[in-house]
């Protein structure tokens, strides 16, 4: 079973809350980035906080026009886009907020964005793939299946060697 991969990046480390993509991963472009955070900002204009961007737009994006033919080239440069893994944090925030608020203002920016993303908080567990390793939790127990057949369910697909 496929489990994901890394827990790098899936926990809230300077701020005090972050918004975490919970879907597959994507790439998100720069400017849909930048309006996410526009919108974090403008949700709390008055309140005194950091933002904190744990994602870079560090790829460029480079396109040809349509019924182009093969060859010619790579293309025009388009945009900067960012590789987001799944469960990656995105922004963090830190400052003297009510968390009723800056909800609100991640709600504001994952509409922006593609995808699904949730609310974290400080010292919420690290996530696997989609999966939450909590305390005691080991990579093993967590590629192992998760259904445990019955032993006699199991011997009973198995075809005898001699005729009963």
């Amino acid at each position: 079973m496929r489990t994901g991969g890394s827990t790098k990046g899936t926990t809230v480390v300077w701020g005090d809350y972050g918004l975490r993509m919970r879907d597959h991963d994507r790439r998100i472009a720069a400017k849909q980035l930048q309006i996410a955070a526009d919108a974090i900002k403008m949700r709390l204009r008055g309140q005194r906080y950091r933002l904190y961007t744990r994602v870079c737009a560090n790829i460029g994006v480079y396109t040809k026009g349509n019924e182009v033919r093969m060859g010619k080239g790579k293309g025009s440069f388009d945009y900067w886009a960012a590789r987001v893994a799944v469960s990656r944090v995105l922004f963090e925030l830190k400052g003297d907020l009510h968390e009723q608020i800056v909800r609100d203002a991640f709600r504001l920016a994952g509409n922006k964005l593609p995808g699904l993303y949730e609310f974290v908080r400080k010292g919420d567990p690290p996530v696997m793939g989609i999966t939450k390793v909590e305390a005691g939790t080991t990579l093993e127990e967590m590629q192992r299946p998760k259904i445990k057949l019955p032993m006699d369910v199991t011997a009973g697909r198995i075809p005898a060697t001699t005729p009963p």
